[in-house]
């Protein structure tokens, strides 16, 4: 896991006086894993949405961080992992730790988007994977993704809102460098399975979140 808090992994060096650039070390790869995990993690509209509106309660930014550091946590115990695990893994730690229930299969992107970071990063060691993904998100904010919200409380709940992206000036609140990640507590060693997505009658499918009781 890392152990600084920076925008990112800096540009690998070069031999001193021979100009030959030096391949990343085992730390440099593992750190920007865990930088390229939060950058896409950050990405993903359903978690934005639900940090925006703090659906993991009072330490919902600090969960963000615990999230991608679960993930990173994830790939350390299996390294195998295959995609569908990744996807059922994010969709648990969206319903239990942000009470959002995910139905546009928006993970499905996410997780192999993480997955495709780590291929570039471990079997052919290109850090440029991470600056790539670090680029779309300082320029997410000319993003326009159409969301469905819904929010369900102990009764009925309202008609929800539609969302249309990241707006701009949000960095400060949402955070605007990949942290220092915190060390996942535990990793579920069996994903739930995926359930179907729900489409309404307005053909838009739904990313569901419940407020906290």
């Amino acid at each position: 896991m890392s152990s600084q808090a920076q925008s990112g992994p800096t540009p690998t060096g070069s031999a001193s006086g021979g100009g030959v650039a030096l391949p990343p070390t085992p730390e440099k790869l593992q750190q920007a894993l865990d930088h390229g995990i939060w950058y896409a993690l950050s990405l993903w509209p359903a978690l934005h949405v639900a940090c925006q509106n703090h659906w993991g309660g009072e330490a919902t930014l600090d969960k963000k961080d615990w999230f991608a550091g679960a993930v990173s946590d994830l790939f350390t115990a299996r390294p195998d992992l295959h995609y569908e695990e990744l996807e059922c893994f994010l969709l648990q730690v969206m319903q239990d730790e942000f009470d959002c229930n995910v139905e546009d299969e928006s993970e499905v992107e996410v997780g192999r988007t993480i997955i495709g970071l780590k291929k570039r990063l471990v079997e052919e060691r290109d850090l440029g994977a991470v600056r790539d993904l670090e680029v779309r998100f300082r320029n997410r904010g000319q993003m326009k993704v159409d969301v469905k919200v819904v929010e369900h409380e102990e009764e009925d709940g309202d008609d929800g809102e539609e969302w249309e992206g990241f707006q701009d000036g949000e960095d400060e609140e949402m955070g605007g460098v990949a942290p220092q990640l915190v060390p996942a507590a535990a990793v579920p060693a069996v994903p739930r399975v995926k359930e179907e997505p729900e489409v309404d009658d307005d053909g838009f499918t739904k990313v569901v979140g419940k407020k906290k009781r």
